[in-house]
């Protein structure tokens, strides 16, 4: 059976770190695909006039595709070259829900995330995107330092 680990970039070094975690480990188990998540947060809720949806829905699609060039894909194009079997995707949402979500619909075992190095008042009392998605996860999440 092939393991498969979804792995939550950021775009920042952090990235990085999830990355050589997340190899170390499938090379640990051998039969593993790696998928590359990356998720541009994104709330549905906002009251907008049919231009403004139509400009968003631009907006979000060019979005998409930015973060495919500059992050997902050479993330994968790494992977792929040092013998591993990997895929990418984008998505806009939550990002503890949507990576959830991403492992859910791939049939994932884990979830592997870097924890961010940002503080401030605010991360402390209304939680961050690690934490949402450790205590909302349906699988292992392994959170690199």
């Amino acid at each position: 059976m092939t393991t498969k680990l979804v792995i939550g970039l950021d775009g920042e070094g952090s990235g990085e770190r999830a990355l050589r975690f997340a190899t170390d480990l499938a090379n640990k188990i051998g039969d593993c695909e790696l998928i590359v998540a990356y998720v541009i947060e994104w709330s549905p809720y906002s009251f907008q006039t049919a231009e403004e949806n139509a400009e968003r829905h631009k907006r979000r699609e060019e979005e998409i595709s930015t973060a495919r060039e500059r992050v997902v894909d050479p993330a994968v194009a790494q992977l792929t070259q040092s013998g591993m079997k990997a895929t990418g995707v984008v998505r806009h949402g939550d990002v503890a829900h949507t990576l959830n979500s991403i492992c859910e619909k791939e049939g994932g075992h884990q979830i592997i995330v870097c924890r961010s190095s940002e503080g401030g008042i605010t991360k402390r009392i209304f939680g961050s995107s690690t934490v949402n998605l450790v205590m909302s996860a349906t699988v292992p999440v392994t959170v690199i330092s």
